[in-house]
């Protein structure tokens, strides 16, 4: 097994990040919504931090481009299946923004094994989605544990994230399904 260098500093905040989910959803499983919204806060410090660690030193690496959001869409997955399941939003919310990334994830993989390699980047949309969607948990957690937010700041939050979601998941779908058709076409004899 190899050393660890200091290379491997923003793969290990990103693991630490990931392993984070689990006191995160024991936190909100258990009404813990101030101490969850801490951790919240040093999870996206954790990752500006190996963010600008990776580009400043120049350690970047394929298994950071893999890890880094990685640990960003576990964390959120965490909060939004667990913050439907205590109610503290639409159980339907969290199903759908599980499903777009299944959906995602399996056509990802269908695309590697069917045409090949690719470099996935996340399209402007889907940066969008991912801001809502934590600004919508930020502002339930908070909601639920420190401050009461009105029900119209809620509400406009989730038809946001539903919005961008379903724009996000379609945008995919169809943009890597076009790329599938063309390399698939580009094969035919």
């Amino acid at each position: 097994m190899a050393a660890l260098t200091r290379r491997d500093i923003p793969n290990l905040i990103s693991v630490l990040r990931i392993l984070l989910a689990v006191p995160l959803a024991w936190m909100l499983l258990g009404g813990g919504y101030a101490a969850a919204l801490g951790l919240f806060v040093v999870a996206g410090a954790s990752d500006g931090l190996d963010g600008y660690l990776a580009k400043h030193y120049g350690w970047t690496s394929r298994l950071g481009s893999i890890l880094d959001p990685l640990a960003d869409k576990v964390l959120l997955i965490t909060a939004f299946v667990t913050l439907g399941w205590n109610g503290a939003m639409p159980v339907w919310l969290p199903v759908l923004v599980v499903g777009r990334d299944a959906v995602i994830v399996a056509g990802a993989l269908a695309y590697h094994f069917l045409i090949g390699r690719y470099a996935m980047r996340p399209s402007i949309i889907s940066k969008l989605n991912t801001v809502a969607q934590i600004i919508l948990v930020l502002v339930v957690v908070l909601h639920h544990g420190l401050v009461a937010m009105p029900a119209s700041l809620l509400d406009t939050l989730v038809w946001v994230v539903v919005l961008t979601t379903v724009a996000s998941g379609g945008h995919y779908v169809w943009s890597w399904g076009w790329r599938a058709w063309r390399a698939a076409h580009r094969r035919a004899p």
